[in-house]
């Protein structure tokens, strides 16, 4: 329940906010389970601040600095958070739906089981973020910067994330169906057991990356960089390698029945 005196502060506007917060810096606002939505609270100061079931539907807080609070079970439903600053906060289980992120900072941030469905995200940064089993199906993450980040059985089925930064990313048993991948950035990214199936990964940057047991039929990974790659006991059936470079890369045991090789010929 939401603290009274805190909430008719934030209510009074930014400036009476922006005050009391600078006289009580010691004070870790309490705004759970208040209905913000479709308030205006663009470069507001809520670092540390308890949203917890929030509804911040359709809520305005572009710039706004929401470092280290807990937006757990919220509701930020088509919320406009651009260059907000989210680092370390916490929004697990709350619903992110088609929200705009662009050019956010999310770095550290936890979104386990989060609704991102639709949102977009594109040159978010979004490195070492706990994203376990969230929801980022026909998400927008070009040029987004998720280094070190944990998608372990997230779903990213026609997810956008062409020339994301995605090194070292944890995609293991994670849903990539028909993801648009194409010229990402995948340096020792574990797509371990992953569903890549009918994926776009043309031109990625795949060295070191293990796809081992992935599901990669019908994914197109042509003149993509496979370079020491472990794709052993992947499906490659019906894949496109045409062009690609699998120069150390591990192929044992993995099903290349169907599969278009480097040199365009067809793998009986």
């Amino acid at each position: 329940m939401a603290n009274l005196e805190h909430l008719a502060l934030l209510r009074a506007g930014a400036v009476r906010w922006i005050e009391w917060r600078q006289e009580n810096p010691q004070i870790e606002p309490d705004l759970s389970t208040a209905n913000l939505q479709e308030n205006n609270l663009r470069g507001a100061n809520l670092a540390g601040t308890n949203l917890s079931r929030v509804d911040l539907s359709h809520a305005l807080l572009v710039r706004a600095n929401l470092s280290g609070a807990d937006l757990s079970s919220a509701n930020l439903y088509q919320a406009k958070i651009s260059e907000a600053n989210l680092s370390a906060a916490n929004f697990s289980v709350a619903n992110l739906s088609q929200s705009v992120l662009t050019q956010a900072d999310l770095s550290h941030a936890h979104f386990i089981g989060a609704d991102l469905s639709g949102a977009n995200l594109r040159g978010a940064i979004v490195a070492e973020a706990n994203l376990i089993g969230t929801d980022f199906s026909s998400a927008d993450l070009r040029d987004a910067d998720l280094a070190g980040a944990k998608l372990i059985r997230s779903n990213l089925c026609f997810a956008n994330l062409i020339a994301a930064n995605l090194i070292a990313a944890d995609f293991s048993e994670a849903n990539l169906y028909q993801a648009e991948v194409m010229g990402a950035y995948l340096y020792k990214a574990n797509f371990h057991k992953a569903n890549l199936h009918k994926a776009h990964l043309g031109g990625a940057y795949l060295f070191r990356a293990n796809l081992t047991a992935a599901d990669l039929r019908g994914a197109d990974l042509a003149w993509a960089n496979l370079t020491s790659a472990n794709l052993s006991g992947a499906n490659l059936s019906g894949a496109n390698l045409r062009g690609a470079n699998l120069k150390g890369a591990n192929l044992n045991e993995a099903n290349l029945q169907e599969t278009i090789m480097p040199d365009s010929s067809r793998h009986d």
